[in-house]
């Protein structure tokens, strides 16, 4: 979709803002720019849309070198998102939203519906706020407008300079969030410059962090955790965040393989003596495919066991399944309403893999903790 072909820009007085780079950003890829000020993040991006002209190389969008694109018309065909929102405080939202279809010469009567479809698409009331001026609004409902202005005339590429940035954390989150949601719907090419290492590990698909006006690494936000390429990027990213980020500890790293399981035809005495030969107090309970079928106690076989022929009678669901493609985040958010403290791992057949208790994952936690910590 957009191609850098060793693409520099240089000042008049020899500054070199940024040195050839060459990457490529598919087709509704969402790619954040990041890095340290003065690093070349928000010149790059809007060399993109030709706000600043580069010096050296070619930028092709979809194939076509853009300084042979009238700059005008390129930017009408590039969704462009600003910190500062920049709505028009004389115009209504449905002016602002309809300004670049206006230009573009669509009829009134499809920029009215463009401009309700996307308010419905933000999570605004049309006919609540259509008629309103900015003045009205809350800054995250105007930062919101200002995305839906970007999206007016369906561009396939939108370009986010730090549109969050302005915003209390509080309603930047729901943004981010929303931004994901629509991203699910619209799937645009997205090129996103923040400062927020969270911000970008959050949205990013892949995150290309900057220094000095070089691309250093361009990755996915799990290889940039787990591979940082040098120093310079570790530290950027943060240890903690590489250490401890629960976003791409996998299932596989916390679960304990080879849990106790058994048949549900097992009688309570030989479930008991498992339990005790293997130390613990539970059991996976598995069909003859080891398909999870529920969980049993020791406890529940203790109170029952001479009235029961089989742990069928006693085994109950497990509350909380992980599948394998989990991760350490989903089994934090879900230990705690988990059945006995223990949380069944299955694969894509419900066959049972593993099993994630709670000390497992105060274990994997401190050992990433420890691991994190900078020796004194």
């Amino acid at each position: 979709m957009i191609t850098f072909e060793g693409v520099s820009k240089t000042y008049p007085d020899g500054f070199r803002a940024v040195k050839s780079m060459d990457f490529t950003i598919e087709e509704g890829e969402f790619i954040v720019f990041i890095g340290p000020s003065g690093c070349g993040k928000t010149t790059t991006m809007k060399m993109i849309n030709r706000l600043i002209p580069y010096t050296e190389g070619t930028i092709r969008i979809k194939g076509k070198d853009i300084t042979g694109e009238n700059p005008v018309e390129l930017r009408r065909n590039i969704g462009y998102v600003i910190q500062q929102v920049g709505l028009f405080p004389h115009y209504t939202i449905e002016q602002n939203i309809s300004l670049v279809p206006e230009l573009k010469g669509w009829s009134a009567a499809k920029r009215k519906e463009r401009a309700c479809e996307l308010l419905e698409l933000i999570g605004l009331d049309p006919d609540t706020f259509a008629s309103r001026y900015p003045r009205e609004l809350s800054g995250g409902q105007q930062q919101r407008v200002g995305v839906a202005r970007a999206l007016a005339a369906d561009p396939e590429i939108v370009l986010m300079d730090e549109p969050f940035g302005a915003l209390d954390p509080i309603t930047r989150e729901q943004l981010q969030d929303e931004l994901l949601r629509l991203q699910k719907t619209v799937r645009k090419t997205i090129v996103f410059v923040t400062h927020d290492m969270d911000e970008a590990l959050k949205l990013a698909d892949r995150i290309a962090i900057l220094k000095n006006g070089e691309v250093v690494q361009f990755d996915t936000p799990e290889k940039l955790l787990r591979e940082p390429a040098h120093g310079f990027v570790e530290e950027f990213i943060g240890r903690n965040r590489i250490y401890q980020n629960p976003d791409f500890i996998t299932v596989n790293e916390i679960m304990r393989e080879n849990p106790v399981t058994a048949l549900a035809s097992l009688s309570p005495a030989r479930a008991l003596s498992l339990m005790r030969k293997r130390r613990t107090d539970t059991l996976l309970v598995g069909d003859e495919q080891a398909k999870l079928v529920g969980i049993v106690s020791a406890y529940d076989l203790q109170a029952k066991l001479e009235q029961i022929q089989t742990i069928e009678e006693v085994c109950v669901p497990a509350q909380s399944v992980l599948p394998v493609s989990g991760t350490a985040k989903d089994a934090l958010l879900a230990i705690t309403d988990a059945k006995f403290g223990i949380l069944p791992v299955v694969d894509e057949n419900n066959r049972i893999a593993g099993i994630v208790t709670r000390s497992s994952l105060l274990t994997v936690f401190a050992d990433q903790w420890a691991g994190g910590k900078e020796v004194i």
